[in-house]
């Protein structure tokens, strides 16, 4: 492993961060590779993969592009592949890959529930899956490797309209302190944040107007986070020592009350 420095504390490490083309995913793989990671970055839109490797690179970092739907195992697993082959294996792995579809219940829009649950739940178990061998492998040999995993305080609130989303961010949660159970012997750390709102695209994919109602009149009394203060809080999570083990990160705005 490469000398680490306190400017670059990831020096050495290899990081993968889905979600990348935009918002929270974009952020983090910036400021990961800032911190001195090589960073792999997952997404479906090939042109914002693109533009995010150029600007690590110019940056002075390393960084690959890989177009991939989480969805998609088989797409994936082959993602992990060449990422081994081409950066070395993982031992960070942000599994940031998701959308936020509120709407009563009552609609029965079936279809954004469903787009929910295999984005936010089966992308998730995708990636889990295909990246968790070369955590492993890589804590064994380095002695420390992280799982983040992209939760949000409605896994723990109750918000009229986001039953389906909330359902499945608590699934992330609990999903992460049984894993950090399973993993943290094999000096694999796991981690789940739960961000409050953050201005980001995922609030252009809302289509209820009662949540975009509510969204925008937040923006009244609370001044959302911004992908850059989650960005910061992945790369602290990360360079912590390897003895310590965040395993429940909630950043709120300042003024959001729950």
């Amino acid at each position: 492993m490469a000398t680490q420095t306190p400017a670059r504390p990831l020096a050495g490490r290899v990081a993968v961060v889905t979600g990348a083309s935009s918002g929270i995913g974009e952020a983090s793989a910036e400021h990961l590779a800032w911190l001195g990671a090589r960073v792999a970055v997952l997404a479906r839109r090939a042109e914002r993969l693109n533009d995010l490797v150029a600007r690590i690179e110019k940056n002075g970092g390393q960084a690959l592009a890989l177009t991939v739907d989480v969805t998609d195992t088989t797409a994936v697993r082959t993602a992990a592949e060449r990422m081994a082959a081409e950066l070395g294996g993982a031992d960070l792995l942000f599994n940031n890959a998701g959308v936020m579809l509120p709407a009563p219940i009552e609609e029965l829009a079936t279809d954004q529930w469903q787009r929910q649950i295999d984005l936010n739940i089966t992308g998730l178990m995708n990636t889990i899956g295909a990246f968790t061998p070369q955590l492993v492998k890589a804590a064994g040999e380095r002695g420390v490797a992280d799982l983040i995993n992209t939760s949000s305080i409605a896994a723990h609130g109750v918000f009229p309209n986001f039953a389906v989303y909330s359902a499945t961010k608590a699934y992330v949660t609990h999903l992460s302190r049984h894993l950090r159970v399973e993993l943290g012997p094999k000096n694999v750390r796991v981690s789940a944040i739960e961000p409050g709102i953050v201005g980001t695209e995922l609030q252009n994919h809302v289509t209820d107007d009662g949540a975009l109602a509510w969204l925008e009149s937040s923006k009244e009394t609370v001044e959302w986070l911004t992908p850059q203060d989650i960005a910061q809080t992945i790369g602290f999570i990360a360079s912590l020592p390897p003895r310590a083990n965040l395993q429940q990160v909630t950043i709120m705005p300042t003024a959001q009350p729950s």
